[in-house]
């Protein structure tokens, strides 16, 4: 019987050998958007999204996140009219943040202000944001980051939810390279840091929404990591590393942890180049969504167009999701399954649309722009 095995293994292994010195080819890589495609495509996103605003105020979280995908926009366009729409909405609001004063949520609006002053220079644009910031600095809080409304019930007066890291620390580092203040470079990033040391999984490289969520569980006893949740933490890396100095002693901890959810994601990656609301049970949630996968599209490409993600691993993976992204455009421009808002993974309909979502696509497709050649931001 051995002799049998002895003889049959070494009848089969110079196959063996051949197999291991010709691998069987990767599949193909899709190819490269047309980046005028891309950027028509994202303009009539966003001119759909501007000729049918939003219900919630302009102040709101909600309509910050899509400033910041105009603002994406105008860096792409040739035309003015998409600054326009945003400088008309700072002056409609006076240029001021949302009415909590610590809560990230009413940060948000603030990345946009400071964007556009970059551009105008007229220091109206920054003044409320740059008071509210001021008087954090002179009463930050000092509680914990406990999600529990029992124990903890101020916790959202810090960064104590895995979305407060795109609201909020963008603003604070766009301020700083606004002004030239390092305080609010400092702000964030250690309040980054904190926040990071409590939620994020060092095992699986991904982030729990918050406290509440460690011990669940999902129904394939995977643990539960939300989407958006963990698109929000992707894209807000990058919105902080964009305006994060080369020499900043923490530059190397933001770049790592990108690095390594970039690897979790991606994993995650399912055939049509979109992900599910659920990270680690998408087959229980099998409608794809367009909210997180557009944050992780805009992460990744910007990475790969950065040189800190591979280009032969990641390209592909971006380029797929902006055609999954793509196919859920309808032809007048709005973008469809986008998962209502929540805390967690849930089931939608799959025609819902919204602006945070209508803002990962237009992040996501100013990042595909560049990446397809164009490299040209204005």
């Amino acid at each position: 019987m051995r002799r049998t095995l002895l003889v049959a293994l070494i009848a089969v292994l110079p196959q063996l050998l051949r197999a291991h010195q010709h691998p069987a080819a990767l599949p193909e890589p899709p190819p490269a958007p047309d980046p005028a495609e891309v950027r028509a495509l994202v303009e009539r996103v966003a001119d759909w999204q501007l000729a049918h605003p939003s219900h919630h105020p302009a102040v709101d979280w909600t309509q910050g996140v899509f400033d910041a995908g105009v603002m994406a926009v105008a860096g792409i366009s040739d035309s003015p009219r998409f600054l326009a729409a945003m400088v008309a909405m700072g002056e409609s609001t006076d240029w001021r943040l949302g009415p909590r004063p610590y809560d990230a949520d009413d940060q948000c609006v603030g990345q946009a202000y400071a964007e556009i002053f970059l551009r105008r220079r007229d220091p109206r644009m920054i003044s409320p944001m740059r008071q509210r910031f001021d008087w954090i600095l002179a009463h930050p809080p000092d509680i914990s980051l406990d999600f529990d409304p029992v124990r903890n019930p101020h916790a959202r007066d810090r960064w104590s939810w895995c979305d407060s890291l795109f609201m909020a620390p963008p603003a604070w580092v766009r301020l700083y390279a606004a002004t030239g203040d390092h305080r609010y470079l400092d702000f964030a990033t250690a309040n980054w840091l904190a926040t990071s040391a409590y939620l994020y999984d060092q095992k699986e490289h991904l982030f729990f929404r918050d406290s509440t969520y460690f011990a669940l569980r999902e129904a394939n006893g995977r643990k539960v990591f939300w989407s958006r949740g963990n698109g929000w933490v992707m894209a807000g890396l990058v919105r902080v590393l964009q305006f994060l100095p080369e020499d900043d002693p923490s530059r190397g901890r933001f770049i790592r942890q990108f690095r390594e959810m970039a690897e979790a994601i991606s994993s995650c990656q399912q055939p049509d180049g979109l992900w599910r609301a659920s990270l680690l049970d998408p087959s229980e949630y099998p409608l794809k969504e367009t909210s997180g996968s557009g944050l992780y599209c805009f992460a990744m490409a910007w990475g790969v167009n950065q040189g800190l993600l591979d280009r032969v691993r990641y390209e592909p993976v971006v380029v797929r999701a902006w055609q999954g992204l793509a196919s859920c455009v309808t032809p007048e421009g709005r973008l469809s399954h986008v998962q209502p808002i929540g805390a967690d993974p849930r089931k939608f309909d799959p025609e819902a649309t919204e602006v945070y979502g209508v803002s990962a696509f237009l992040l996501a497709g100013s990042e595909i722009f560049c990446l397809a050649g164009s490299g040209v931001r204005r």
